[in-house]
């Protein structure tokens, strides 16, 4: 896990081409407490709509989310919803030139009813599909096969997204990754449900369900996950059989499965997840899949990250791009239980980014913390609360002194509790988010690092004396001065307990 953690610390963009049947999905909101008087059915009184790009453009959505540069190519209609279609995937800065307008079939549109009673949770009451399963006609196959072909030589990866919606014949397949391998560019597939997938030979990984693989394997099913050998064999069975590099099972709660050429397999467990809506989920692992290979991790590390970011997924309704930034968040959290709430600098920056994200606002404040104290802790808890209750809240970071630098700032009799003691303290206090250590005099690089939205300190400073005050008032944030509780001092509580 240090590996992946250490890629995402120098992400860097990446192009990806996605190529698949791009559709369009309509949500449809109402109220829906009431049935018909003239059917035994649930009225639906609608409330607003919204469109969001849904199949190949919803990975096209989640790659940019992993900032990459993305390239699309797909087919639409020639109507009303192809406009709608391309205006989202424009608002997001996706290449569509190479979308193509075929007039001889509809744009695939997912209508989505969902209903609201007494203000709960929204849930899906019914989908309406429009869509065309016919093959391509040639002339939009050579046309789409020639965009694709031109964009190639740009591409990190190209990404394959299969909704047996036409698009994805076994000859527009073959070609497609014919392409790719001869210009040497990883081809990462989300197959579609089916027994035929000699389609995908030569691909560089294909990414089933356990579903999925039973049927194209030919393999008798395993519906509780009995047999720890069914799921080898079936990626074994899938990897030889179209000459993969590697073969990754997801597992839904089991995680997934990773199976390299020429190695052993190797699961990747999941973490226990609130599931509210599996949609999309397929589309971001596999976008997070590509992404993480395109930065250089090996087949195991970027399971790991597209099976953390598929769970994100899953815990929010409808399909929703799930940003870098909360996905290395969700991993450095996952390595967190042994050292509680412990943060190296770049963990932390990846943690405030994804918190920023969500609205929240990074508080900072520093100290030794030695004997932990009722004073401490009261100006902890009133430093938590610095971010005001609008938006997400606060999300306190605290900069700790290491054994080295009290030394220095106390004397050779401190501290009292050494660095790990005092961290460790510290990350048990809800009000606390995360705990850095620092070994200068002063916290002013992890400030200048941080860059947080207020600086807190003791009521004893006055502004002017706070380090790092002025940088953070000069990028608009501020530094906030807490009372402290009178009597209480690290200094007065050693001294009670030398008498």
């Amino acid at each position: 896990m240090d590996s992946l953690l250490n890629i995402l610390a120098t992400w860097r963009p990446f192009t990806a081409l996605v190529v698949g049947d791009f559709m369009l999905d309509q949500l449809v909101y109402g109220d829906a407490e009431r049935l018909s008087p003239d059917a035994p059915v649930p009225i639906l009184h609608v409330r607003k709509t919204e469109n969001r790009p849904g199949g190949a453009a919803n990975v096209c959505l989640d790659l940019a989310a992993l900032r990459a540069r993305v390239l699309a190519f797909g087919v639409t209609g020639h109507d009303p919803h192809a406009d709608t279609l391309r205006r989202e995937l424009a608002a997001q800065g996706i290449d569509t030139q190479g979308i193509i307008a075929d007039a001889s079939r509809p744009t695939t549109v997912k209508q989505n009813l969902i209903g609201l009673a007494q203000s709960r949770h929204p849930q899906k009451m019914f989908r309406v599909d429009m869509e065309s399963r016919e093959p391509l006609a040639a002339d939009a196959m050579n046309a789409l096969v020639a965009a694709f072909e031109k964009s190639l030589a740009s591409a990190d990866v190209v990404c394959i997204e299969d909704y047996n919606k036409g698009v994805c014949s076994p000859d527009f397949c073959r070609r497609v990754i014919d392409a790719a391998r001869r210009a040497n560019k990883p081809v990462f597939v989300d197959p579609a449900r089916g027994t035929d997938y000699a389609k995908y030979k030569g691909a560089t990984t294909i990414t089933p369900n356990r579903t999925e693989a039973e049927e194209a394997a030919g393999l008798a099913t395993d519906p509780h996950n009995a047999n720890p050998n069914h799921n080898a064999a079936l990626a074994r069975t899938l990897l030889d059989r179209l000459d993969l590099d590697a073969c990754i099972l997801t597992l839904d709660r089991h995680g997934a499965l990773v199976l390299e050429k020429g190695k052993a397999p190797a699961a990747v467990p999941t973490l226990a997840r609130n599931v509210y809506d599996v949609t999309g989920a397929g589309d971001m692992f596999l976008a997070g899949l590509a992404a993480a290979r395109a930065n250089g991790a090996n087949w195991l590390d970027a399971t790991r990250f597209a099976n953390a970011a598929a769970g994100l997924e899953v815990e929010v309704f409808g399909v929703q791009p799930i940003p870098l930034e909360q996905i290395h968040h969700s991993l450095v959290l996952m390595t967190s239980p042994q050292h509680g709430k412990l943060r190296t600098l770049d963990q932390a920056l990846l943690e405030a980014a994804a918190l920023r994200k969500q609205g929240k606002k990074i508080i900072f404040t520093n100290g030794c913390f030695d004997v932990l104290h009722s004073g401490h802790v009261t100006l902890l808890e009133k430093a938590a609360r610095e971010g005001g209750d609008s938006g997400g809240g606060g999300f306190l970071i605290v900069g700790l002194n290491d054994d080295a630098s009290v030394r220095r700032l106390k004397g050779e009799s401190r501290p009292v509790n050494n660095q790990e003691d005092r961290a460790r303290v510290l990350g048990a206090l809800a009000s606390v988010g995360a705990v850095i250590l620092f070994a200068e005099d002063t916290p002013m690089r992890l400030i200048e690092h941080l860059k947080p939205d207020v600086l807190v300190k003791g009521a004893d400073y006055t502004k002017e004396a706070v380090v790092g005050g002025k940088f953070v008032e000069s990028y608009g944030g501020r530094v906030a001065l807490i009372e402290l509780v009178e009597g209480k001092s690290t200094s007065s509580t050693i001294e009670r307990m030398r008498r």
